[in-house]
């Protein structure tokens, strides 16, 4: 049996940088920082990450001599990158354009908190190797140019962003697709589907449907489990606030993170499914975040707050204002609700993402606002009446999303309400799901599908483009790219529901 290697310093251990990388012109006492941290740690690998265009990690793996044999600091991986075949990246070159390089940022150094052999971890930007320019679809990228414009636009120098995303925990997955058949099965210990399933024993104490939110262990049996997976994210620098068992069965599950910069909260967010999605591998069961795996029970969000500061003050609070929200924040939010269904194609960006975004299960399909109302799409927490807590809770999103893409995609759209003043209106301060037909018709909703989220972004755009943040081409490829290989490809295959209800025909 192999010897384990063992870390000499906890996982998650946070570079001490002096300085940062910007353009590929390296920063020599950065440089000897990653080369001291790795020495120190007897750091084995270099694992380097980077997100393709649909949201998800990719990486490769380079040996620690490789990274750090630098004799020359000016012609060295932080300038010269190390390079990668794109056209087999989601969303990212055609064949004949394939060669891109990665840059490494050292202010996102780890040690990755998943590896047993010593690794070090580090997120990277992406350039072209021929114009040495960032590359336009890099979704880091797209999120630092939305960051940027917020900033030259005068209008505020932070974007705060705090996602809550959710997630089941699951003991057992099967999935297939043929051209004979097709069929998915799930199962959890906690569903209660199987409060009748001989188990050896059955010990009862199975979440009812819409009723997970949230009894105490044994109903909670993924206490312990969750409470570790929080241990896991401290030691990588992820601060938690909390965590607890949501309202479906099946094991649906939440863990908070607390509210960071824009940028490096989209970076949090990846590495905080990267280490949920192992840490349940490791015990024995596998995390989900799609938005809708379970018939008729509450599907995942992820409802994202947000505010702007400028000068360190919260420019969404007002003492005087609606639910002491500002001006400002009413111009933002009404950015949000005007372009909301464009939105989704970013924010709810896979065709699960409407089996969650029906009536009826919690889900903010209205465009309206409203305190404490969570039916409404945007909700303004109350909980404290601290200037510091004024925010906007956007709830349609879901953790399926690229978080670059859907956080940069809100803040463009909270820009354009402040800019032109765009007026959200009266808030709604009604429960939504028990309003008339008649009074539901005079209220927006979002798609009810992703084609109709793609047929909204294509109509309605021009506010992500400002300021060269979302460039056309990554609007075209993001467009086709969920036409041709989401949609249509679901389109085009039989529904195991459509067997029962017209093989008899």
């Amino acid at each position: 049996m192999a010897k384990k290697v063992k870390a000499k310093s906890k996982p998650g251990t946070k570079l001490k940088i002096r300085g940062y990388i910007e353009n590929a012109t390296v920063n020599e006492a950065a440089a000897r920082d990653v080369a001291k941290l790795i020495k120190d740690n007897d750091i084995k690998f270099v694992d380097l990450k980077f997100n393709d265009l649909p949201g998800l990690w990719q990486h490769f793996t380079v040996t620690s001599k490789e990274f750090t044999d630098i004799k020359d600091l000016s012609s060295s991986i932080y300038v010269d990158g190390i390079g990668f075949d794109g056209s087999s990246i989601r969303g990212f070159q055609k064949i004949q354009e394939s060669d891109m390089i990665l840059i490494p940022d050292p202010t996102t150094a780890i040690i990755d908190p998943v590896c047993e052999v010593p690794t070090l971890s580090i997120v990277c930007d992406i350039y072209d190797p021929i114009s040495k320019i960032p590359y336009t679809r890099d979704p880091r990228y797209i999120a630092k140019k939305a960051v940027s414009y917020l900033k030259k636009s005068g209008i505020a120098d932070t974007a705060y962003f705090g996602p809550e995303a959710e997630f089941f925990l699951l003991n057992d997955v099967r999935f297939d697709q043929a051209e004979n058949c097709g069929y998915y099965f799930i199962d959890s210990q906690e569903g209660d589907w199987n409060t009748g399933k001989d188990e050896k024993p059955n010990l009862g104490y199975k979440p009812r449907y819409k009723e997970g939110y949230f009894p105490v262990p044994p109903h909670d049996s993924l206490q312990d489990l969750r409470s570790r997976i929080v241990l896991k994210l401290l030691e990588a620098g992820v601060p938690i606030e909390v965590h607890h068992h949501e309202v479906a069965t099946a094991g649906q599950c939440e863990i908070d993170i607390l509210f960071s910069r824009m940028v490096t909260m989209a970076d949090k967010l990846l590495l905080y499914k990267y280490i949920i999605k192992n840490m349940a591998r490791k015990n024995g069961m596998v995390a989900t975040f799609m938005p809708k795996p379970i018939f008729n029970d509450n599907g995942s969000g992820m409802h994202t707050h947000m505010s702007l500061w400028k000068g360190g003050k919260n420019l969404f609070f007002d003492p005087k204002g609606y639910a002491k929200l500002s001006q400002t924040a009413k111009y933002y939010t009404g950015g949000l609700l005007k372009h909301a269904r464009a939105l989704m194609a970013f924010c709810a960006p896979t065709t699960n993402s409407y089996k969650r975004l029906v009536p009826g299960f919690e889900a903010p399909v209205n465009l309206v606002y409203s305190a404490r109302n969570r039916s409404a799409a945007c909700r303004i927490p109350v909980y404290s009446e601290s200037a510091k807590s004024k925010r906007i809770e956007f709830r349609p999103p879901d953790a399926s999303c690229n978080p670059y893409l859907a956080f940069a995609a809100m803040l463009m759209a909270g820009i354009d309400g402040i800019v032109n003043k765009i007026d959200p209106g009266e808030p709604l301060d009604k429960d939504l799901f028990e309003l008339s037909k008649e009074q539901l018709a005079n209220i927006d909703t979002v798609p009810s599908s992703l084609e109709e989220a793609m047929n909204a972004l294509e109509t309605d755009h021009e506010f992500l483009t400002k300021g060269g943040v979302f460039t056309q081409d990554v609007i075209d490829v993001w467009i086709e790219y969920k036409r041709t290989r989401e949609i249509d490809a679901l389109r085009l295959r039989p529904h195991p529901y459509e067997f029962y209800m017209y093989f008899d025909i």
